[in-house]
């Protein structure tokens, strides 16, 4: 017992400390010059399965970016609805695909089939910018992407935030720990020159590599998937920190748990398929990059390996606990200061912060989550989170972020 102890320790350390380093680059933010004149061309892409709740005002929001209207279309593709998605897009303005495949469901495929429309009309588009149907978006998003476009970079995530942050204390958990990714993981790892993570929605594709490279995703993650084939073709995934989405979180935790069940299934395949070659690759062409991503690759697992450190530290009893309170004083430091300084850093509201109290409760759930997405990783049945919050994107709660204006947050 005392040797899986110590071992599940060694590693658990190393990676905790690996993401600590890391999460220091997260402290500064190098000035971006975004107000670049508009001149690239954009297909917006919303996969939507009967969302009928959600999909008006997400396109009356994509109507209304600052940004030429000449130079956006907005394309829905309505996968398997039975319901008037499709009717309210048409209705909204957007371009509607209608597709039905029982066999082949969800995200991945539904991308694929739009993505292939899209080529075949003919229109010279510089990127595809990919959205869920339940999000709200800042009007400045095309503005933001544009400028990272010419700077060359080609696959850029947008800043993930919530609508409904302050719904349930599951939906405070997860503001939190998209604000702590955002800062300590995403702008970081952009800062370090490493590949950032796609978050499925939010992000921005350019047509060169989708034309190059295709889409081809089939995995329950279909992003994970196509930033680690794009990282294997040396692309990296870059961030842009001043181009919001706003996605609908879960308000039960049996809601987060199908849907983060659903991640975990990807998320293990995706590991089990490309770590070894990230690790080889990395190692044959000397690129850091492809070490890390296979590092983030591997997180499902240390979840894993967090319950086990869990069971061997009750199976030593409670002494054995007490009497190294070092690792409690540091459990205190990172939850109630460092994390403090990531949402400080961020500028959220102050009631904000006593939301990190949920955090460390949800954050322990990840743990049977994993075991049960990796028992499960090759079932690839895609299931549906139901949304129904239809905010209006003027109206998003600012109760728990500063005041915005013009779309971006104000400094």
């Amino acid at each position: 017992m005392e040797a899986i102890f110590y071992a599940t320790q060694v590693f658990l350390t190393l990676f905790t400390f690996y993401h600590f380093i890391i999460s220091l680059y997260g402290f500064y933010r190098r000035h971006e010059e975004c107000l670049l004149p508009p001149s690239s061309r954009f297909a917006i892409v919303v996969a939507a399965h009967n969302e009928e709740k959600v999909i008006g005002e997400l396109i009356r929001n994509l109507n209304e970016l600052d940004y030429p209207k000449e130079l956006y279309d907005v394309y829905v593709v309505a996968d398997n609805c039975t319901d008037s998605t499709a009717k309210i897009a048409r209705e909204k303005g957007a371009v509607v695909f209608e597709r039905f495949n029982k066999a082949e469901r969800g995200k991945p495929y539904a991308l694929e089939f739009a993505f292939s429309k899209i080529f075949e009309s003919g229109i010279p588009y510089d990127a595809v910018c990919v959205f869920d149907a339940d999000n709200l978006v800042d009007t400045n998003f095309l503005t933001v992407m544009n400028a990272h476009l010419l700077k060359g970079e080609k696959i850029i995530q947008g800043y993930l935030d919530t609508k409904n942050a302050g719904d349930t204390w599951i939906t405070k958990s997860i503001y939190v720990s998209y604000i702590l990714t955002n800062r300590f993981l995403q702008l970081s790892k952009y800062n370090l020159g490493l590949t950032c993570a796609l978050g499925g929605t939010g992000m921005c594709l350019s047509v060169d590599v989708l034309k190059r490279y295709g889409w081809g995703m089939t995995s329950l993650t279909e992003d994970l998937e196509f930033q680690t084939k794009a990282l294997l073709n040396g692309i990296k995934v870059t961030w842009a920190h001043d181009a919001r989405v706003y996605d609908e979180k879960p308000l039960t935790l049996m809601q987060s748990w199908r849907q983060r069940k659903r991640w975990m299934q990807g998320h293990t395949n995706v590991a089990g398929r490309y770590v070894a070659r990230l690790v080889r690759e990395g190692i044959r062409t000397r690129n850091f990059a492809m070490i890390d991503g296979a590092v983030y690759l591997i997180q499902p697992y240390f979840l894993m390996f967090t319950g086990i450190g869990l069971i061997t530290n009750i199976f030593m009893g409670p002494d054995q606990i007490l009497d190294r309170p070092v690792w409690l004083v540091v459990g205190f430091f990172a939850q109630f200061f460092y994390f403090g300084l990531g949402l400080a850093l961020e500028r959220v509201k102050p009631v904000v912060y006593w939301w990190l109290i949920f955090y460390p409760i949800f954050a322990l759930t990840w743990i049977p989550v994993a075991y049960v997405g990796f028992a499960m990783r090759k079932n690839k049945e895609w299931t549906h989170t139901l949304h129904f919050r239809n905010i209006k994107h003027e109206n998003l709660p600012n109760l728990y972020l500063p005041a915005r204006a013009n779309g971006r947050r104000s400094s």
